[in-house]
């Protein structure tokens, strides 16, 4: 996909027509769907009536399938990394939901653009926290999120700003009692390479009363990524992603990458994926978007 229009063009990525796929959700053949040990200690009962012992590595790079599976909810998700072979940045996004309101949805490219859209408008119940602009870019940058902060991001550009005093303006999205996290990344692309930083901003304490802000800057290694989702599993309240952004695998395969991620998230809550990788020597855009609903 091409990013050649006046505001979303990359300037210093002269991007050649990519590649877009939409595959039904159904399409992958199903598999086994474990994930992350964030709430097991050491010898304590893990979640799942076992008793586990906390990795203690913390260099260690996962596969992704291994960090969501058999997890029935980890809500919305931004990969970010490059590939092993270190010629594609990689990221992905995805989007899980409980509700019937949450899952009539889909993604969808609209002149360079991912978009959430309803699947179904007469059923559209608040589209306030599930419509929005996911993916843009703009000059040098790319920016991925979970909401429409992607738009002040991009404004926040335009002004002269930077991603973190973009978000300023934004806290923590109002659906209390979860006080589900804002997430975002931004990758900058120069000198046939890049660079990436992730936010997330949540709720400090469980009234909602304040927004803790958390910035994580990365250089671009072969091989490996970082995943930053809003929740650590399900509940009620759910909740929210605690820590740093997880250590995992970038494969040189694009499908194979695409068909982990949407093979081990949960069947019943998952709703869309996209992913994206670019040819840092020729700035070349590939595309994969999966839609549960078609």
């Amino acid at each position: 996909m091409c990013y050649n229009d006046r505001e979303n063009s990359i300037q210093e990525m002269p991007v050649t027509d990519g590649n877009v796929e939409y595959h039904r959700g159904a399409g992958f053949s199903e598999m086994p769907t474990v994930w992350a040990q964030l709430l097991r200690g050491r010898g304590a009962p893990g979640l799942f009536g076992r008793e586990e012992k906390r990795d203690l590595n913390i260099y260690k790079i996962s596969d992704i399938g291994e960090l969501i599976r058999e997890n029935p909810y980890v809500g919305r998700g931004i990969v970010v990394g490059k590939s092993k072979n270190g010629k594609n940045a990689v990221t992905a996004y995805f989007i899980m939901g409980r509700s019937a309101n949450s899952r009539n949805r889909v993604f969808a490219l609209r002149k360079g653009v991912l978009y959430t859209e309803p699947y179904d408008a007469s059923k559209v119940e608040d589209p306030s926290l599930i419509i929005y602009a996911a993916v843009r870019a703009y000059g040098n940058k790319l920016v991925v999120t979970n909401g429409d902060q992607t738009d002040t991001i991009i404004e926040g550009f335009k002004a002269g700003k930077t991603f973190e005093e973009s978000l300023e303006s934004r806290t923590f999205e109002p659906d209390a009692p979860n006080w589900t996290p804002r997430i975002s990344a931004e990758l900058t692309f120069e000198k046939k390479d890049f660079s990436y930083r992730m936010s997330i901003l949540k709720s400090l304490d469980a009234a909602g009363s304040a927004c803790a802000r958390y910035l994580f800057t990365y250089p671009a290694v072969a091989g490996l990524g970082h995943f930053l989702h809003t929740y650590v599993t399900d509940g009620n309240p759910i909740p929210t992603f605690q820590g740093e952004p997880e250590r995992v695998e970038i494969p040189d395969e694009m499908d194979r990458f695409t068909e982990t991620l949407w093979n081990t998230l949960n069947e019943q809550n998952k709703i869309s994926l996209y992913v994206r990788y670019t040819d840092l020597a020729t700035w070349q855009v590939t595309e994969r978007i999966v839609n549960k609903n078609q």
